[in-house]
C-alpha cells in the first residue's frame, strides 16, 4: 500500500470509501435522451430579455442571501401555501443532503425502491442506514402493506416518496401516500421534480400535515443549468434546515435567471404541453413493437423493458447511432433488462425510433 493510499484508509470514512461517484456520461456529438432535460430551448425573445434582466447583476457582489425576491416568486408560481416557507438549494440534491445533515447518527431513511439513487447515495456517504421497500413487481406501485410494515418494524426518521417516481415515471395512488404521511414517525418527503409533466402534487396539502414536506426543482422544467431545487414546509422545521444551508448557496445569476424565468409562464406552459403530447405519440409508437413493454408515465421519460433482447447490447447499438439514452439494466433487480428515454423534441424521438427498432434488429 503506498503512503497516499495509507493515508486515505487512515482518515476516510469507510462509507465514503466504498462509495462509487455519481456518473455523469459525456453527452457531446449524441442526440441527448438520457437527463429528464426539457429539450427545447428558449425563443429568441425570451432570451433577449433575459440577457437585459441580466445586466443588472452585480458579481462583484454577494447575492442575497435570504433569497426574498426568488422565493416569492417560487410561492406565487407553484401554488406553495400562504403559511409556508421555502428552503433553496443548489438543485435537490443539495436539499436532500441538508435534510439527511440534520437527523440525529443512526437514523433511519426509507423510501420505495427503484427510486431516484440519491435518497441511498446520500444517507450511505452520511453513515444513516437506508431501507428500500420494493415496488409492486409488475407495475411499480406502492406496496402499501409492505410499506407500511417496514415503516412500523424500522421507525424511520424519514421517507422520500419520488412523485412521480423517477426511474418508473408513475404516480403512486393518493390514497396510499396519505396513509404513509398517516403513519409514518418522521418526516415524509414528497419529491415533486416531474410536477410540472403530471396531473397531482401534495403542495396544497403543506400545513395540513405536521411532517410534510414537498420539495421541487426548475430543472424539469427548463432549468437544468441553473441548479435550483426548494422544499416547501412548516416554519418550524425550514428554520432548523435552514441553519445546515451554506451561506449564498443561490448564486446571484442562479436567482435573476430564476426570477425571470418564472415570469415567462405561457413559454414553459406551451414547451410542457408539447412535451407532454409527444410522450403520448413515443409511448404508442414504443407500444406497437411486440418485444418491449412500455410502462405509464407522468413524467418526462419513458421506462421500458426490453422482453426478448440484451439491454446493454440494445443501449450500445443506440450509442453507435448516435443517440443516448439511460441503460438501467446494470441495476438489477426490478429494472433488469430496462431502459429510460427522456421524451425529446419529435425530430429527436423519430431518431430514436429508428435507430431503436435498427438496434432490435441488430441484437435478435
Amino acid at each position: 500500500m503506498s503512503r497516499a493510499d495509507s493515508r486515505l484508509e487512515v482518515l476516510l470514512r469507510p462509507e465514503v470509501r466504498a462509495l462509487a461517484a455519481y456518473h455523469v456520461p459525456d453527452a457531446r456529438g449524441y442526440i441527448k435522451l438520457d437527463a429528464m432535460e426539457n429539450p427545447y430551448a428558449w425563443p429568441e425573445e425570451t432570451t433577449r430579455l433575459w440577457l437585459e434582466r441580466l445586466r443588472g447583476a452585480e458579481p462583484n457582489r454577494y447575492p442575497d442571501p435570504a433569497c426574498g425576491n426568488l422565493k416569492r416568486a417560487l410561492k406565487a408560481a407553484n401554488g406553495v401555501p400562504g403559511d409556508a416557507e421555502l428552503l433553496l438549494g443548489n438543485g435537490s440534491d443539495e436539499i436532500i443532503q441538508i435534510l439527511l445533515m440534520a437527523l440525529k447518527p443512526g437514523s433511519v431513511v426509507m423510501a420505495p425502491v427503484p427510486t431516484f439513487v440519491m435518497y441511498r447515495q446520500l444517507a450511505v456517504s452520511l453513515a444513516l442506514p437506508f431501507v428500500g421497500v420494493p415496488l409492486r413487481a409488475g407495475d411499480f406501485a406502492l406496496d402499501i402493506g409492505a410499506f407500511l410494515a417496514a415503516m412500523a418494524e424500522h421507525r424511520p426518521a424519514i421517507v422520500f416518496l419520488a412523485y412521480p417516481n423517477n426511474p418508473t415515471g408513475n404516480l403512486f395512488d393518493a390514497a396510499d401516500v396519505a396513509r404513509i404521511l398517516d403513519a409514518a414517525p418522521g418526516l415524509v418527503v414528497l419529491d415533486e421534480a416531474y410536477a410540472p409533466y403530471a396531473d397531482a402534487g401534495f403542495m396544497d396539502r403543506v400545513g395540513q400535515y405536521d411532517n410534510l414536506l414537498v420539495m421541487r426543482t426548475l430543472s424539469k422544467l427548463g432549468l437544468a443549468g441553473l441548479r435550483l431545487g426548494f422544499l416547501a414546509g412548516p416554519p418550524d422545521w425550514i428554520r432548523e434546515l435552514d441553519k445546515l444551508r451554506l451561506p449564498y448557496n443561490i448564486n446571484v445569476l442562479t436567482q435573476l435567471s430564476a426570477e425571470f424565468a418564472l415570469e415567462q409562464q405561457a413559454v414553459f406552459a406551451a414547451q410542457v404541453a408539447a412535451i407532454r403530447e409527444d410522450r403520448a405519440r413515443l409511448a404508442a409508437a414504443l407500444a406497437e413493437i411486440a418485444a418491449v413493454r412500455v410502462y405509464d408515465s407522468q413524467a418526462n421519460f419513458l421506462l421500458l423493458r426490453l422482453l426478448r433482447h440484451d439491454a446493454d447490447r440494445v443501449f450500445e447499438a443506440l450509442k453507435a447511432a448516435g443517440v443516448l439514452i439511460k441503460n438501467l439494466h446494470p441495476a438489477g433487480g426490478a429494472l433488469s433488462q430496462c431502459l429510460r428515454v427522456t421524451v425529446g423534441k419529435p425530430e429527436e424521438n423519430q431518431r430514436f425510433l429508428t435507430a431503436f427498432r435498427q438496434a432490435l434488429a441488430e441484437t435478435a
